[in-house]
């Protein structure tokens, strides 16, 4: 079947979506290691979310699969864009790692759902990766993108198409996204902290002191964007919303610049158009 566009309410809300996303992102770059805030944030997350899962029950037995198989893939998106953001800048990582998703999520749905997109889509997303490589290759304060850096922004990109999909179907199994992502929330909350402790010790606790406040405004932000993104997919082709999430490649290099004083480049600027140009494609499609 070919998939058709994303209504206007739908669309908006993404949007809404996208600029939390590029938001919690920028707290994960202050002052913490990143893994370190990131695992502030997921427990800040699942603790918002506590409420919101008594309230709406648990999700059906037919979601639990897709749960257990997106609280993995999240897991190592967490890490893999934790270990990304120690090897390169927010501005270069981000956009790579989110431009790069949306391609792999269209091939995938393609294949297993059979989402088949419109030409004009299709091109979108042609453009997007267009983008993406401009970014790939953009300078940072005279020093390209290292291969690690690269390598692990992909790798996160790859993680993010897998649990996009993997949410996706878990939350239309479910019949209820509200449901499923509050359950998503919760569970999510335990992995990444564990992990954290484990491999750094109690000892680290005493870092994150002070910081409960960026914690619980990143896990906020991340819990609302994620969560309108699972309801959409629900009433929307996960293809398309996958991609017009990536709008916040866009707010995510005016945050680099204006919160994180990193670098505006000509370079980057470019890039970031030509990655919303292949977004909008998609939206007229």
């Amino acid at each position: 079947m070919t998939a058709t566009g994303l209504s206007l309410p739908v669309f908006s809300a993404v949007l809404a979506a996208a600029f939390m996303h590029a938001g919690w992102n920028a707290v994960a770059k202050l002052r913490l290691e990143p893994i370190l805030t990131m695992a502030l944030i997921s427990a800040s997350a699942g603790l918002f979310a506590l409420p919101a899962s008594l309230w709406f029950g648990s999700p059906p037995s037919a979601a639990w699969p897709w749960l257990a198989g997106s609280i993995l893939l999240h897991l190592g998106y967490y890490i893999a864009l934790a270990e990304a953001y120690r090897h390169a800048d927010m501005g270069q990582v981000y956009p790579i790692a989110r431009g790069s998703a949306p391609l792999l999520t269209a091939c995938a749905s393609l294949l297993l759902l059979q989402e088949a997109l419109a030409p004009l889509a299709a091109l979108g997303i042609a453009i997007l990766c267009a983008g993406v490589a401009m970014m790939a290759f953009a300078k940072a304060g005279g020093q390209g993108l290292s291969r690690t850096a690269l390598g692990y922004a992909l790798l996160t990109g790859a993680l993010i198409s897998g649990y996009t999909l993997v949410d996706g179907l878990g939350a239309r199994a479910a019949g209820d996204p509200h449901a499923y992502a509050a359950a998503l929330f919760v569970i999510d909350a335990i992995p990444l902290p564990v992990f954290v402790l484990w491999t750094r010790g109690r000892g680290i606790l005493s870092s994150v002191r002070g910081l409960a406040l960026p914690g619980l405004g990143g896990g906020g932000l991340a819990l609302g964007s994620y969560w309108i993104a699972i309801w959409a997919m629900t009433v929307a082709p996960i293809p398309l919303v996958a991609a017009t999430r990536e709008t916040s490649v866009l707010f995510a290099m005016l945050i680099s610049v204006v919160v994180l004083k990193e670098p505006l480049l000509m370079s980057r600027t470019a890039a970031v158009v030509v990655i919303v140009a292949g977004v909008v494609a998609m939206r007229l499609a």
